[in-house]
């Protein structure tokens, strides 16, 4: 089974565009499973069910969900093993632009919206840097120049990636993106893979409830601001 990764931050187009994508892959023969990692609830799961495409969903609560995708992986692709499918797609909601769900040697897919403004491509860090696919979605909203500006910046912070401009709603650049997929995913066992970039260790104290103000401490002879 070839499992391939697509993340990117939230109302990019993801499940659109990997339901799309999906379609293309099954004129070929292939039989594909969707995974959907979220914060607190998601209907992503109902719209894969009204494509046809087989799929279970996982809510992180508290955690990032980037964090429980990596924990949960491997019940998610003992899952699509034992379902017997060619490949296995798996959607994080890359809520923290200093987390990546992407495993070494397991084909990484980052979706990014055109929409998100011109300096986006700056701000997302290793969940675009690191991707292996580029997919720009929304680009038929915006001006041939911010389409322009915004791909030279991709280009910038990812220059190994492939980028293609998709559009999950009329098709457009999907089975080009299908066609990488097929060349780029390989078969491969999880099990002693490792991550591209390390995930901060701690979890964040406000988002599991803090409502204390900061305050200054001092380490050494330098004074910081306690968030």
């Amino acid at each position: 089974m070839k499992l391939v990764t697509f993340a990117g931050p939230p109302a990019t187009g993801k499940t659109t565009v990997m339901t799309r994508i999906v379609k293309e892959l099954e004129n070929f023969g292939n039989r594909i499973g969707a995974c959907k990692f979220d914060c607190l609830q998601t209907e992503d799961d109902k719209l894969y069910a009204a494509s046809g495409i087989p799929s279970i969903k996982g809510l992180s609560a508290e955690l990032c969900p980037d964090h429980y995708y990596i924990t949960n992986i491997q019940l998610v692709y003992d899952w699509g093993q034992k379902e017997g499918f060619d490949f296995l797609f798996t959607e994080s909601a890359g809520l923290c632009n200093r987390c990546s769900p992407y495993i070494k040697n397991v084909l990484s897919v980052c979706v990014i919206d055109q929409l998100s403004g011109i300096h986006a491509p700056r701000k997302i860090g290793p969940l675009l840097k690191l991707a292996d696919i580029v997919l720009i979605t929304k680009g038929d909203i915006v001006s041939q120049a911010e389409r322009e500006v915004f791909l030279r910046r991709v280009e910038i912070s990812n220059p190994r990636a492939r980028i293609f401009h998709v559009n999950g709603l009329t098709g457009q650049g999907i089975s080009e993106v299908a066609n990488s997929i097929r060349e780029l995913a390989q078969e491969r066992n999880i099990d002693n893979e490792t991550l591209r970039f390390p995930m901060p260790m701690a979890l964040c104290s406000y988002c599991l409830g803090e409502t204390k103000i900061g305050k200054e401490y001092q380490i050494g002879n330098v004074k910081h601001i306690k968030l």
